[in-house]
């Protein structure tokens, strides 16, 4: 029980306590007035209700419960859900990528170096510029580019525990996955964000940083979850679980709103938290997912 804290929020009328997990997961929220409790993680039921008893006192109620439910921390064999259930295949097999197709092949930060040579100043320019320490628009791509190498670090110390990365996808909707990873605890679309020494609160859709203007972070994270999830699903004979992922490189504070609970938040050292994660994919399917995804004219017809 020691794991779930509780948390209280007041806004718009509402008085409300949410018991989150110690990366902020909500696993279930209570409304005072009425001490009805919303079930948002049921393994963790019991200890929710117990710990809300403790502040609401008797004669609290369960409105909700969901039928299917996840957890963010490694869970006993005898606890872990069930691989998913296998359905008719949509696709044939894929053939091995070549070589200019394989996304294996794809260091971190793939898109955006291909962009800046592409587009972007030159060797020269670039000197020239840091000499007269004049700023340019590419400084931001640089600073991105930077964020992005150093998460696809942290991602790839995962893959000695059986997880497969990839990174730079180019969507055939436009833009592109910065990374995705794939192993036990089932496909994560890793979204990196750099924002060197500033406060970043996350909501429900929108992100603030530094309370500037809001920018659709989590709700842009959620949308690319679900593209992906079609993308495999038209290739794999089982249901693929997808989740988003928000990661922050370089951000003095991190704090998400008490309701948002739909895209994980990490900085960029704390990533590492997905590697424990299993029960959703078994090996053998995780080697299949990997297979497919590796393909970059898949995502390109997505």
């Amino acid at each position: 029980m020691s794991d779930l804290t509780v948390k209280s929020w007041k806004r718009h009328g509402k008085d409300r306590l949410y018991v989150n997990l110690p990366n902020g997961t909500v696993v279930a929220w209570a409304d005072r007035a009425t001490k009805a409790v919303t079930i948002k993680v049921q393994m963790y039921q019991d200890e929710a209700l117990a710990l809300l008893q403790r502040h609401l006192g008797e004669g609290i109620t369960v409105a909700s419960v969901p039928s299917a439910t996840r957890t963010s921390r490694p869970v006993s064999p005898a606890q872990q859900p069930a691989a998913p259930r296998r359905r008719e295949s949509r696709a044939a097999p894929l053939p091995p990528p070549s070589p200019s197709d394989d996304l294996a092949r794809n260091r971190p930060g793939a898109c955006l170096i291909g962009m800046i040579a592409e587009r972007g100043p030159s060797t020269t320019q670039r000197l020239l510029a840091k000499i007269l320490r004049q700023s340019s628009e590419w400084d931001s791509w640089y600073t991105g580019l930077k964020g992005e190498r150093k998460v696809g670090r942290e991602l790839e110390r995962l893959v000695p525990h059986g997880w497969r990365v990839l990174h730079g996808i180019e969507k055939g909707n436009g833009g592109d996955i910065d990374h995705l990873l794939i192993g036990p605890g089932g496909v994560f679309t890793i979204n990196t964000k750099t924002h060197r020494g500033a406060s970043v609160w996350v909501g429900d859709t929108m992100t603030k940083v530094n309370g500037g203007k809001p920018q659709p972070y989590a709700a842009a994270s959620r949308a690319e979850a679900d593209y992906v999830r079609s993308v495999l699903g038209r290739h794999c004979d089982f249901d693929v679980p997808v989740d988003p992922v928000l990661v922050f490189v370089g951000v003095a504070s991190l704090h998400r709103a008490a309701t948002q609970y739909s895209v994980r938040l990490y900085k960029e050292r704390e990533v590492a938290a997905l590697g424990p994660l299993a029960g959703r994919l078994t090996p053998e399917q995780v080697e299949s997912v990997y297979a497919v995804a590796r393909h970059r004219r898949v995502w390109l017809r997505g």
